[in-house]
């Protein structure tokens, strides 16, 4: 056995020591450039992802489901010193052109109230322009000003049934009408609210000081933000026409 061959030791760890130190490269490789460079990928597919949300969810924002429009015809006071408000409310569409008969109507003070009902849809319906709960809904409860007891304001639409606006879309009617007959119970019924999608179902009763001789927008936005525009003069309005 004395003349047989030596074990290579040094041979060996040298081997050792170069198996370690390429695992050590090939760990700090993935470390160092693989997680990073992953971890970026992903940062900026979130990233693409959350700018596509954010464009869709401005675009919602700039969808107005309804709309009516607004004009002060005068302003005086009767023979007991009280302001009287006169406007005339008629529903339009997106170009501004009626869609239902205009009303005028004559009202105490000056700060008039538009009193709404107001059903919201989950936010993912809109997102995904689902056909029957892809927009919010809104229903023209009254008009009444500061100085009238609200339930003495002049009704729009009729509580219970759905505004005629929405008679159209025949594909919703059925789901709708049932929304609007049991406004106030879902209103009430969490659990009942969910199976229909519903979000978020209460009043909404905005109000504008009126000016005379001036015109304003009530519109209900897709994720059912009901808001006023300024005044615009109805002379201004008509030269730009």
């Amino acid at each position: 056995m004395s003349n047989g061959r030596r074990f290579p030791f040094r041979s060996f760890l040298w081997s050792i020591v170069l198996v370690a130190v390429a695992t050590g490269s090939i760990y700090l490789a993935y470390e160092l450039v693989v997680l990073p460079r992953r971890a970026m990928q992903d940062q900026i597919r979130e990233q693409k992802e959350t700018i596509v949300k954010l464009e869709a969810y401005l675009k919602i924002l700039k969808h107005v489901d309804r709309r009516a429009r607004v004009e002060v015809l005068r302003q005086s006071r009767d023979p007991q010193g009280v302001l009287q408000t006169m406007i005339r409310f008629t529903e339009t569409d997106s170009s501004g052109s009626p869609v239902s008969v205009s009303r005028e109507m004559t009202l105490p003070g000056q700060d008039v109230y538009f009193d709404t009902l107001v059903i919201k849809f989950d936010d993912h319906f809109i997102e995904e322009s689902d056909p029957l709960k892809g927009r919010s809904l809104m229903l023209f409860r009254r008009i009444f000003s500061s100085t009238m007891r609200p339930e003495d304001g002049l009704a729009i639409d009729t509580q219970g049934q759905a505004p005629e606006v929405y008679e159209g879309h025949q594909t919703e009617s059925a789901f709708e009408k049932d929304l609007w007959k049991r406004f106030w119970e879902l209103a009430n019924d969490e659990k009942l609210a969910k199976e229909r999608g519903v979000r978020a179902i209460h009043g909404d009763a905005p109000y504008m000081r009126l000016e005379p001789d001036r015109f304003y927008e009530i519109w209900l936005r897709s994720t059912g933000e009901v808001i006023i525009t300024p005044g615009t003069r109805l002379g201004a309005a008509a030269a730009a026409h």
